[in-house]
């Protein structure tokens, strides 16, 4: 993000412009996170890492994923079998590029995350894959997350 101290006002970003957005963030997380972009596979930060931590939207600083919910799913993306809370993603139906898909989006800020797969077989909990772009987040490691 360009700006260093980002609103988690949910009604405060609700208003924002495409042109607000676009003084916020760079122009790569602009076109995944406010145009439901995709990073190219095998190319993003969190990919592979395995620091344990939060991991947060780029776009409003909300908290979404664990790092104990991130698997190694070899897609591309980062993927995770479980969000932080059900209520901090939004689940989209999405019938783009002729294939039924289900969009993630913050629940605070509205801004594109990724997909959610359901059914792959993958030796979770949840059998689902919730594969998120990493430029739609940023990771907060637990060794520098503030005393409450």
């Amino acid at each position: 993000m360009t700006d260093s101290t980002p609103s988690t006002d949910a009604e405060n970003l609700a208003d924002l412009t495409d042109e607000q957005w676009k003084q916020r963030l760079t122009p790569a997380e602009y076109r995944v996170l406010r145009q439901a972009g995709t990073e190219a596979p095998f190319t993003g930060e969190y990919t592979d890492t395995t620091t344990v931590g939060v991991y947060r939207c780029r776009a409003c600083d909300a908290e979404l994923f664990r790092s104990e919910q991130k698997f190694e799913s070899h897609c591309g993306w980062p993927s995770f079998f479980s969000p932080l809370a059900g209520d901090t993603i939004i689940e989209v139906e999405d019938n783009s590029l002729g294939m039924r898909r289900v969009e993630v989006l913050c629940a605070n800020c509205k801004s594109h995350l990724g997909h959610v797969f359901a059914g792959e077989g993958y030796d979770t909990p949840t059998d689902l894959r919730y594969c998120i772009n990493s430029i739609s987040l940023k990771l907060e490691p637990a060794d520098q997350r503030p005393l409450p």
